[in-house]
């Protein structure tokens, strides 16, 4: 079993780094991450612009490759040869927030496991929601202990289709007291951005988007209500974004162009 970790924080980042070590109770692992931080970068494809790759050392001494491209690129990097090797799992993360709802649009955490999905692999994406008051450093311990049970489970499913993408996202709890795991559906975020715009010393305008933390509604079923109330949620993410439900709809409406 060879494991391809990756992430959107940076190659330095410490959930990588636990993601990592825990994985490699399941098989070889190898590292290969941006060489800075990428958040909501959203599914990047680097054409335009050559890609460079270098070596570095984790915190643990462990060798590891960073490149300059995105989250997704790192993993198209790998399966198109920088990684000699045969890849058999894609994990991505940890991410120091979590990832719900319409954020799997935006997350490069996400979004670098879809692109192992898209290679026809299975694919986990890995966010911890921690606080927005928590200070201090992070314990990422009991969400790489889930995240190995996880991808073992993944792994032995005899009845797994082959490019299974998992969006995981864990409370911040210690491992004993979290109620237990749920399969969920994508929840509904609730965005509060606000355009902040400022001028520059030369009297030009530019502009922030910000703005408040982002909500949810808790509906019951969902990775948000899931995560609010102390499980894990696991959903589920498939590539084919098709409104199957709207197709009859719109097969009705007149599409010949005016004379």
């Amino acid at each position: 079993m060879h494991i391809l970790v990756t992430n959107d924080d940076g190659v330095q980042a410490p959930g990588l780094l636990a993601l990592a070590q825990a994985m490699q109770s399941l098989g070889e692992v190898s590292v290969l991450a941006p060489d800075h931080n990428w958040s909501a970068s959203g599914h990047v494809k680097t054409l335009h612009r050559p890609l460079r790759v270098k070596e570095v050392t984790l915190a643990d001494g462990s060798p590891a490759f960073a490149t300059d491209g995105a989250p997704s690129d790192c993993v198209a990097l790998a399966l198109l040869g920088f990684l000699p090797k045969t890849i058999d799992l894609v994990v991505s993360g940890i991410n120091p927030n979590a990832n719900l709802g319409h954020d799997v649009t935006y997350s490069g955490t996400v979004t670098a496991a879809m692109e192992g999905a898209i290679w026809g692999l299975p694919a986990i994406a890995v966010s911890l929601e921690i606080p927005e008051n928590h200070g201090g450093s992070v314990d990422y311990s009991s969400a790489a202990r889930i995240a190995l049970k996880i991808a073992k489970k993944m792994i032995a499913a005899r009845d797994r289709p082959p490019n299974l993408l998992l969006n995981v996202n864990i409370p911040y709890l210690p491992e004993g007291e979290i109620k237990g795991w749920r399969v969920t559906r994508m929840g509904l975020r609730i965005y509060r951005d606000e355009l902040v715009r400022r001028l520059d010393p030369r009297g030009k305008p530019y502009y922030w988007i910000g703005g408040d933390v982002p909500t949810g509604v808790p509906d019951e079923g969902t990775d948000i209500g899931s995560i609010l109330n102390g499980f894990v949620s696991i959903t589920p993410l498939q590539l084919d974004l098709t409104a199957h439900s709207l197709i009859p709809q719109l097969q009705t409406w007149d599409w010949n162009p005016p004379e």
